[in-house]
């Protein structure tokens, strides 16, 4: 197993001394698709880093829109283009698509119409991913965060309808709990889940630092279901020279244990 943090790649040299694999980036700050090639430098951030950044979240900004009566598939494309190739040639794998403002359905939207314009950006950036080797990820987001998408059983109705090698799942383990999601949700989506976020459902914390959750049985389900995939944490303000040791330790016993 290889397990990350969240985090910016300035801070690799501190997630390898706590003994983690790889960093999991924010895509507005290292691949900054709006901005033109001359201005971005992102490989220049990486070059050299620590750790390999093996992956990157928010991947569409909330300005710009993949539902509601602004949508300008065009403007996505040319979006997506670039972060895609921008993902590759720093060694990024898998893109998070939660971008829980972009996606928001506006109020009065018909959401049919929402689901069909999520659809057709997925479609694109499917097709643009497997260009470029990289295999896009559907997060399920909470209903304090976002308005679509609030389960991993509807991410997984888009995951299937779009029937693409490169549009596969993530689990969340933090929006799963919240939404009280049964565990048999997870062991259905198994086969599509290339990609795990983990934090505790008290104030967002690293795992085991709040006390209150149990990851075995979560665990349980992604090993029975064959999963060698990544694992990154995302917490908020989260601690790595203080906590960064202590969080991996209980991750992998928690895991061990399952």
């Amino acid at each position: 197993m290889r397990f990350g943090i969240c985090t910016g790649v300035e801070n690799a040299g501190q997630v390898k001394e706590a003994g983690w694999d790889f960093v999991e980036e924010h895509v507005q700050n290292l691949l900054q698709g709006q901005l033109p090639d001359a201005e971005w430098n992102g490989l220049q951030r990486v070059t050299g880093a620590a750790l390999p950044v093996s992956a990157a979240n928010c991947l569409v900004p909330p300005a710009l829109k993949v539902t509601g009566p602004a949508v300008d598939l065009e403007v996505l494309r040319v979006y997506m283009g670039r972060v895609m190739e921008r993902a590759q040639k720093v060694g990024i794998k898998t893109l998070v698509f939660g971008s829980g403002g972009a996606r928001n359905v506006p109020d009065g939207f018909d959401r049919q119409r929402a689901r069909k314009q999520i659809m057709e950006f997925i479609r694109l950036s499917a097709d643009l991913a497997a260009r470029h080797g990289i295999t896009l990820v559907a997060e399920h987001l909470n209903v304090k965060e976002c308005n679509i998408i609030n389960s991993l059983d509807e991410a997984m109705t888009y995951v299937k309808a779009a029937n693409h090698p490169n549009f596969q799942c993530l689990v969340d383990s933090y929006h799963f709990w919240l939404e009280e999601e049964p565990l048999q949700s997870l062991r259905d989506a198994m086969p599509w889940i290339r990609h795990v976020h983990l934090a505790d459902t008290e104030q967002r914390v690293a795992p085991g630092l709040s006390g209150k959750n149990d990851y075995r049985p979560f665990f349980r389900a992604l090993k029975n279901g064959g999963y060698t995939g990544p694992i990154s944490v995302e917490p908020l303000n989260f601690n790595i020279p203080r906590d960064g040791e202590k969080v991996l330790e209980f991750v992998v016993r928690q895991w061990n244990d399952a």
